[in-house]
């Protein structure tokens, strides 16, 4: 596959998510670069804005399995990963495979289950596998995670720990719809039947890992390297931030970038492509100064200077 029908592949699976959902293309954009970045994706929106029909829809427009785990204070690493069950006919003990064996799996509400069990998605984000009982298995390829939380509600929930933050290739939400948006959505639900909207699939599993064989083509310049290594760098000299973009958040800007270059239908890099990626994978990295986070600095905003500080590089 190359960078054309790449393009063209992913252009179908906008329109048929775009059929079931209303939202912005920037946020499928910044989603499906997180999907050929191999990456996973944090959204954090209020609820009702679509964030689980969102994954639904992405799931089979890709044509990839689907798993939802509603994540809760008692929820166990267990009842994710799996666990071993005894068979009495046999007389051994089996393995029965938790929602986490899927394609795409859908972490609702992430931050409402304790750090035992959210550090159970660490290996599974990082290493595309889970170990239980001493033994590894290997999770279904491509492997992508879509995490959700609540911005606006505290009580009973904890807080997602640094080193799983910086796990999430972008973080980016739904947000409202505009009027215009919301009555085309109420037209929507009035002419059919079912409560979910249909979806086509577009491509399929190996579609998938061919779009992603395709970013990791895509060219990236010397002077634009040294351009993405002086943003990252730019982030941990700042007064208002007590730590910085680590160097895994510098190569995952340079992964998130070549990846929406290749959305874009482009075999190379540009300066732009990289002001667009910034803000979704680095801002949620940052950890604020406390005297920043009591003037309720927000993190995007200490992106978008450093974008404006830092020199720009001619690409011909």
């Amino acid at each position: 596959m190359d960078v054309t029908r790449a393009n063209e592949e992913c252009a179908a699976v906008f329109e048929t998510i775009e059929d079931a959902i209303i939202c912005d293309r920037s946020v499928l954009e910044t989603i499906l670069v997180g999907v050929l970045g191999r990456g996973h994706v944090l959204l954090e929106d209020v609820p009702g804005t679509g964030k689980t029909l969102t994954a639904q829809s992405l799931a089979t427009a890709l044509g990839l399995s689907f798993s939802r785990i509603q994540f809760t204070p008692d929820l166990l690493p267990s009842d994710v990963t799996g666990t071993h069950v005894y068979d009495e006919r046999e007389q051994t003990f089996e393995f029965r495979e938790g929602p986490i064996f899927a394609n795409i799996v859908l972490a609702d509400e992430i931050n409402r289950a304790p750090p035992k069990t959210q550090s159970a998605l660490l290996e599974a984000m990082e290493e595309g596998q889970v170990t239980v009982d001493g033994e590894t298995r290997q999770l279904p390829s491509p492997f992508f995670v879509i995490a959700t939380q609540n911005p606006v509600e505290q009580d009973g929930t904890f807080p997602l720990p640094e080193a799983q933050l910086d796990r999430f290739l972008v973080k980016t939400s739904i947000g409202y719809p505009d009027a215009e948006g919301e009555v085309e959505l109420l037209r929507r639900r009035g002419d059919r039947l079912a409560s979910t909207p249909d979806v086509e699939s577009i491509v399929d599993a190996e579609d998938v890992d061919a779009l992603r064989q395709v970013a990791e083509s895509v060219r990236v310049d010397d002077d634009l390297l040294e351009y993405i290594v002086a943003v990252t760098r730019e982030t941990r000299t700042r007064r208002d931030v007590e730590v910085g973009v680590s160097p895994r958040g510098t190569q995952r800007l340079y992964e998130a970038t070549r990846a929406y270059a290749a959305l874009s239908g482009r075999e190379y890099v540009t300066p732009d492509d990289v002001k667009r990626m910034a803000r979704p994978v680095l801002a949620h990295r940052l950890v604020l100064t406390p005297e920043a986070s009591i003037d309720a600095v927000d993190k995007a905003d200490v992106i978008e200077t450093i974008l404006e500080g830092v020199p720009v590089p001619t690409v011909e």
